[in-house]
This record gives C-alpha cells, structure tokens and sequence, in this order.
C-alpha cells in the first residue's frame, strides 16, 4: 500500500515540486518584505529549471487516482514547453521589472501557480481534473493582467480578463453539465465509450460546443478573442510575453486531449467527428482571417502582436481539425515553434526602450537598422519566421498543420490557410520596412544580458530549425503517438 501512494505521488513530482516551492516562495516573500522580489524570481528560475531537468532525466508514465491525470508522453513534452515558457518569461522580466520600479514578489509566485495550473490542464484525464487546472491557471492570471494598479489600462485589461473568463468558465461548466447528464460520465476515456454504439443527441453535441467554446477563450480564438488586444497593450510587458506564451500551449494540449481522447470514437466510426470538426473548422478560419485583416491597421506594436496570436491559434487549430495523428504532431510542433517565437519577439519588445522610457509604437522602430543593426537583425529574423518564410521556423511549422488538413481531405481550410498567411505578411514586412529603409529616429538604451541571450537564443532556433527539426518531429511523433 505505502509502495503504491509512493508510486503515485512520484508520477506528480513535478506539480508537488511547483506547489510547495510556490508556497514556500510566497511565504518568503511576506515575510522578508518588499526588497525581496530579486531572491523570490532567483528561486523561482531555479524551482523551473530543476523540475524540467527532473522531467528529462526522469520520465514517468502512468495514471493518478484512476485517470484524474494522465502521465504519458505527451503530457510531458507538453509540460516541458509550459515550464521552458514560465522560465524564460522570468528571466527576461527581471531588467525590466527593477528599472521600471515593478519589482514586487507576487509576480513570480503567480507565475508558479498559473504554471501548476497549466500542468494539471495538459495531464487531465476528467472534467473535474480538467476544470480545477483551468481555474488555478485562470485566477492566477486574472490577478497578473491586473497587478500594475497604478496603471490605467492593467486595471482595465484585468477587469475586461476578469469578466470574459468567468463567462468562457459559465460555458465550459455548462457543456461538462450537458455532457455528464446524457453519458453518466466525467472521465474522458469513460466518456467515449458511452458515445461508442450511441446515435449522437442533440444535447451532447451542445456540450461538445460550450466546452470547445469555453477552451477557445484560452487560446485566443475568434470569437472568443476580445479580451486579447487590450489585455496584451494594458499589462506590462513581461506578464504579456508570459500571457502570449505558456498558457496557450497548455489550452492547446487540452483541447487536444479531450478532443483526441474523448471525442474521436475508438473504433473508428465518424458518427461524433463532424460534431466537433466542424466547429473546429470554423474556429480556425474565423480566427486566421480576423488576425490576418485586423492587424494590418494597428501601429502599437503589442497589439499588432495580440491579433497575430490569434491567427496564429487559427493556423494550429488547422492540424487538429484534420483529427489523426499527423495532424496532431503538425500541432505539437507548431506550438513549439509559436513559444520561440513569442518569446524572442517578446523580448525585442522588452528591449524598445529609449531614454524617456519604453515605447511601443512600430514607427518607433524608424531606422533601427542603422542605430541598432543586432536588434534589427534578429527581430528581422523573428518577422520572417512569424510571415512563415522559408526557411525559417515558421514556415515548417505551418507546412505541418496544412499538409495534415489536405491528408484529411480539407483542402478548401489549408488554402484558406495560406491565403491568410500571405495577407498576414503584409504588416510583419511593414515593420521590417520601417526598421531598415525609414529615416533614423531616437536610439534605444543598450539590451540588459538576459535580453541578448533570448533573442540570440530565438534567433539561432529558428535559422537553424531546418538543419535539427527532425529531433523535434521525431519527439512530436512520439507525444502525438501517446494519444493514440
């Protein structure tokens, strides 16, 4: 009996770890006082990168308490990209947070929550698992959106987080309560063998659309995508990259394991597919055409940056409407591809600082090839990527999702697809036009370390993707292979 709780207890190492360092965290925070933000955010890296290394070195594969969470493959490849966007998103706050007098101790324990929060998401194997990391994710973050009350728009930007969170939260119960009432059941695997031999009703093809509605306010998803522009200009920079990041690799990775494992039907009949397909299929173009033409109108830089988020989500939204395990894979390693450059595009944003302070306007940005020729190179490099021109990153991240929709037979979404992506091209090359061919405006103040380190570290993935991306297709396969 000891044997067994010990055996399980290990499969969660990782989130016991997150948890009680959390907590001992914030308890050093209170009690050492305001000065104490520099100590918390050192531990806290630290916390982050030992768990990822326990991770590594340690695989575990399992289900706790029955199937509340599942420990596989995916799960862990999913939780290591979480963790790797957490740390980095604390590591490169740091400058920013001291010289901008923002130097709280919250913030890092916060970002240990939401970060448990996201793991229990991406190991959830029932609606009660699913929902209790959903709302540690959500309640940590609304207080991060909000966390500069001196400012204006964080108060507004929370507020706005706060509201549409708790709405996306009534809709997800909503759908968990229809689909509990007419299967009897909460846990996935549970859920798709009532739906096996069943003629598919009405009411549980209503919970299968609040649920996916509920997960898409995640994302970023039209149109569930309101909150974003303003809660990615209102909060201050580091929370944005961190928002950007980590929590949408986590909503993708639960999006795909409930649809993978509750709503595929295992013996391949399609009687439950175009429920959720084409919702899906929706989801996607909605959300690739609106990032696509709503950008093209923004000047400040960090909404430019929220709308392309979203036809980002679109893009990976189109390997999971393809519903096998090449579709899947396409989506894993987009969204790997999506967190380097987040987190490098991020981090040029951080580094916009001129001598009056930090600026965010893209014309801001006038001749910084000629002031500043290492920032205009690799945010060149990241804008590239982020148009998917090969051969950067990007463009194998997209090749993946829409190759996987054409295998499926959904030609008409990948071409709509890659129409969008040449649309959404347009405002990354207007920025690199402002940078390189403008007239010089004010300099920006020298990049602190751990920015030149990020962005070289970004810079190099995505230029270098296509010499070493068989290692990561190779461990994509293995995590999408896990769902199947």
């Amino acid at each position: 009996m000891q044997t067994e709780i010990i055996t399980q207890l290990m499969l969660i190492l990782p989130e016991i770890l997150i948890a009680l360092g959390g907590i001992a965290l914030l308890l050093i925070g209170v009690y050492s006082g305001s000065h104490s933000y520099l100590t918390v955010t050192g531990l806290a890296i630290a916390l982050l990168i030992a768990t990822i290394i326990i991770m590594m070195i340690f695989p575990k594969s399992g289900f706790f308490c029955t199937d509340a969470l599942i420990i596989d493959s995916f799960s862990r490849y999913m939780k290591i990209l979480t963790l790797i966007g957490a740390l980095f998103a604390l590591i490169i706050s740091v400058s920013f947070t001291c010289a901008q007098k923002f130097d709280i101790f919250e913030f890092p324990v916060l970002v240990l929550f939401a970060t448990l929060g996201m793991m229990f998401m991406i190991s959830a194997g029932n609606m009660l698992s699913l929902y209790m990391g959903l709302e540690l994710q959500s309640l940590s973050l609304y207080v991060l959106a909000a966390i500069n009350r001196n400012n204006v728009k964080s108060s507004e930007a929370g507020l706005k987080y706060f509201v549409l969170g708790a709405l996306s939260s009534g809709l997800l119960l909503y759908g968990i309560s229809l689909l509990y009432g007419f299967t009897g059941q909460i846990s996935f695997h549970e859920i798709a063998l009532a739906l096996k031999d069943e003629v598919v009703q009405l009411g549980v093809i209503f919970g299968i659309v609040f649920i996916l509605a509920g997960l898409a306010f995640k994302i970023s998803a039209v149109p569930f995508h309101m909150w974003t522009p303003d809660v990615y200009e209102g909060a201050p920079t580091p929370i944005t990259m961190f928002f950007a990041g980590a929590p949408k690799v986590a909503a993708m990775a639960l999006i795909i394991r409930i649809i993978v494992v509750a709503f595929i039907p295992i013996d391949n009949t399609d009687n439950l597919m175009p429920a959720w397909q084409q919702i899906i299929v929706f989801i996607a173009i909605a959300s690739m055409i609106l990032g696509a033409f709503a950008a093209i109108g923004q000047s400040n830089i960090k909404r430019l940056m929220a709308y392309s988020s979203i036809s980002h989500m679109g893009y990976a939204l189109v390997g999971l409407a393809a519903g096998n395990m090449l579709g899947v894979k396409g989506v894993i390693i987009y969204m790997t591809i999506y967190l380097v450059m987040t987190l490098g595009s991020f981090s040029f944003i951080l580094g916009m600082r001129s001598h009056d302070g930090n600026v965010e306007n893209i014309y801001d940005l006038a001749g910084l090839a000629k002031t500043n020729p290492f920032m205009a190179i690799i945010m060149t490099i990241h804008l590239f990527s982020l148009a998917s021109i090969p051969p950067m990153a990007g463009f194998f991240g997209k090749w993946y999702t829409f190759s996987a929709a054409v295998h499926a037979g959904l030609i008409p979404l990948a071409v709509v697809g890659v129409l969008a992506s040449v649309i959404s091209a347009f405002y990354y090359l207007r920025v690199i036009k402002i940078m390189w061919f403008d007239d010089a405006k004010a300099d920006f103040i020298s990049l602190s370390s751990e920015l030149k380190f990020c962005l070289s570290l970004s810079a190099l993935f995505i230029l270098f993707y296509v010499f070493f991306g068989i290692v990561f297709s190779e461990l994509a396969e293995q995590a999408a292979a896990a769902l199947f």
